[in-house]
């Protein structure tokens, strides 16, 4: 999808006593002009494409459009509904085509920019997306979809408030445009609004095509659940000490650490993972501990196996690691997948999230601080970030998806623009999306070796890896870097904008890593380095 762009130049257009900017599309587009076409004889046509995007079935009206512009090419709103059946069925870089090709001749088209900064965004432009959206706001300031996209870069961005404002308007705009309801949904059950964020996914299975059961079952499944959170007060609530030091062992690259949920004695072992949302628990540990469903419904998808599987949902009032403690903990309850992980559950970015989490690879440690201690320690990392003379010690932005994990911009060598890659302390190794590696012709970089990868919907065999020559985080450089490579599509259908890869711990390991959620950034200092820079310390102490 790197071929999505926009050109940096801008050009003034006159419109009446007013100007507004238009982006410059780049490219080669027919300069003829085009106008909008009524004909009797393609009415029925017309009026069916219509009912099937209403409908839901997006296949079948971007079929019936384009029969539609092979008669009439010129007819600048059956293009623009093309452009949007197809940003529906994600075939993205058709959908921005469809769009710039009705601005090449009506460059004061809201819609069609709207339409563009949707497909940019989806593959993860970002600086693109904004100017598009803004253009088309500067255009018609009541188009809902530029709004809704706005919004949902904020969403991503962890500006809740100002997401779920401009997805309230969007949704009251037009509110035929499921999508627009179901991400003010996501919204609000990130900002804890869960009474909010149910009733938004009512309204969803109201004006959402019934196309899919599955889904639909889903969507039901965390309507109860939301209902039944919004009942139990305060969730993950802090407790025990400000600042806790917890000890772990390193396991296939992945951080284990001892915890005890609610009122049970049984120690288990769960894996520090920034690559989940929610915290997890096996059924298996589940059922030692007494934990039982307290909603359910629909069937999740996810790599390994046969890609999916059933979502139950579960509450903990507490779960402890050493003396940090956070109470009322909602969780997935799930089957795992081989002898080989050896894991009672997870623990996710949404407990990671209530303290500055610190994870000291060399010495085998995690750190928590929380509350009024969080706020210093913010100030204080970002005093040393700016003043630490290590030109490897690296700061990543983080972008949070609407399916809970984060994700960095990274480089990799022959690549001209940042990719979004997730960071995930639970993945054994690092991973390349099919996608990429096909689009980038990747295969010059691949190893006989044939992969076994656990994943959360069962077990993915012979999966090809590949050894990629130079990885770029920030300022740090890593050379030879294994991957596998997968498909990643069941993580994109949920993650909001295109993730071409994962960060896992075989690189990961190699950091002090710090996952700072106040500024939503997660910040790598080599061991390397800091092995350096205390023996420099101790030198000058003598």
């Amino acid at each position: 999808m790197q071929a999505l762009s926009l050109c940096q130049a801008t050009r003034r257009v006159a419109t009446g006593n007013r100007a507004i900017f238009v982006i410059c599309i780049c490219l080669a587009l027919c300069a003829s002009g085009v106008v909008p076409v009524k004909a009797s004889d393609e009415r029925k046509k017309r009026s069916t494409a219509e009912r099937a995007l209403r409908n839901g079935d997006f296949d079948a009206a971007a079929r019936l459009f384009r029969e539609v512009l092979v008669k009439y090419p010129k007819d600048a709103n059956a293009r623009l509904r093309l452009s949007f059946a197809l940003l529906k069925l994600r075939e993205l870089q058709d959908a921005f085509d469809q769009a710039a090709r009705v601005l090449a001749a009506e460059p004061n088209s809201a819609r069609a920019y709207a339409l563009l900064g949707s497909a940019l965004l989806a593959v993860g432009n970002f600086k693109d997306s904004i100017t598009a959206f803004r253009t088309s706001l500067t255009l018609d300031e009541n188009e809902s979809m530029a709004i809704a996209g706005l919004a949902m870069i904020n969403f991503y961005e962890n500006r809740l408030d100002e997401s779920i404002s401009g997805l309230r308007r969007a949704a009251f705009l037009d509110p035929r445009e499921p999508d627009h309801v179901f991400n003010l949904a996501q919204a609000a059950a990130r900002s804890e609004r869960y009474r909010e964020a149910a009733n938004a996914y009512e309204r969803f299975l109201r004006v959402a095509p019934i196309t899919d059961a599955d889904r639909r079952a889903r969507i039901q499944g965390l309507i109860d659940f939301l209902r039944f959170l919004g009942e139990q007060g305060r969730l993950y609530r802090p407790a025990g000490e400000a600042n806790a030091v917890v000890p772990f062992e390193l396991v296939n690259n992945r951080p284990v650490v001892e915890v005890r949920l609610g009122n049970s004695k049984e120690v288990l072992r769960f894996v520090v993972d920034s690559g989940s949302g929610m915290c997890v628990v096996s059924d298996e540990a589940a059922q030692r501990i007494g934990l039982r469903s307290v909603a359910r419904g629909g069937a999740a998808r996810a790599i390994g196996g046969g890609g999916r599987f059933e979502i139950v949902y579960g509450f903990l009032p507490s779960l402890q690691m050493g003396a940090a403690v956070v109470e009322n903990v909602p969780v997935y309850i799930r089957r795992f997948h081989g002898d080989a992980q050896k894991a009672d559950g997870y623990i996710g970015l949404s407990v990671m999230a209530k303290y500055l989490t610190e994870i000291d690879y060399g010495a085998r440690r995690i750190s928590f601080t929380r509350n009024g201690e969080r706020r210093a320690a913010n100030n204080e990392a970002a005093k040393v970030s700016e003043s630490n003379s290590d030109p490897k010690t690296t700061e990543i932005v983080a972008r949070n998806t609407p399916s809970g994990f984060w994700s960095g911009e990274i480089r990799l060598d022959g690549i001209d623009k940042p990719l979004n890659f997730i960071i995930d302390t639970g993945a054994s190794i690092s991973v390349i999306s099919e996608q990429l590696a096909t689009r980038e012709e990747m295969n010059r970089f691949a190893r006989g070796a044939r992969l076994r990868v656990f994943g959360a919907a069962g077990v993915a065999e012979n999966v090809p890896m590949l050894v990629l020559p130079r990885l770029l985080l920030g300022a740090y450089a890593r050379a030879n870097v294994p991957a596998v490579v997968l498909d990643m599509n069941s993580i994109n259908e949920t993650a909001g904008f295109e993730q071409t890869g994962i960060i896992g711990g075989n690189v990961l390991r190699h950091f002090r890593v710090t996952f700072d959620f106040g500024r939503m950034s997660v910040r790598l200092e080599p061991l390397a380095a800091r092995r350096t820079n205390s023996t420099e310390e101790a030198a000058r102490r003598k």
